[in-house]
């Protein structure tokens, strides 16, 4: 399947096909199949991001006691993970600067 050059923002979570459409971190390039992925893993994160933003509210409970917070920093590697896997030599280099790169076995 042919590849397509996407323009990807971690932080506002889009993925766009125009470079001039919004604000982006990276660059990569992907098959439909690998964007649909990707939106999955910043659906999952935007979730978990809600159920911690409620855990947050009751301070009894301390952040490294929440399993929500465990699979949103999940989720967040995940995505680092596929955007250096998918992006240009240039998103690639960015994202091992970063040291958020997980060694997976």
């Amino acid at each position: 399947m042919d590849k397509r050059k996407y323009y990807v923002s971690v932080q506002s979570r889009t993925i766009m096909e125009s470079q001039g459409d919004s604000s982006y971190e990276f660059v990569i390039e992907a098959t439909p199949e690998e964007i649909t992925e990707l939106r999955g893993l910043f659906d999952s994160m935007s979730h978990f991001d809600m159920e911690t933003y409620y855990r947050m509210h009751y301070p009894g409970i301390p952040e490294h006691y929440d399993r929500d917070n465990d699979y949103f920093e999940r989720d967040l590697k995940d995505i680092y993970q596929l955007l250096h896997r998918l992006g240009t030599q240039e998103t690639k280099n960015h994202i091992a600067s970063m040291n958020v790169l997980e060694e997976r076995l």
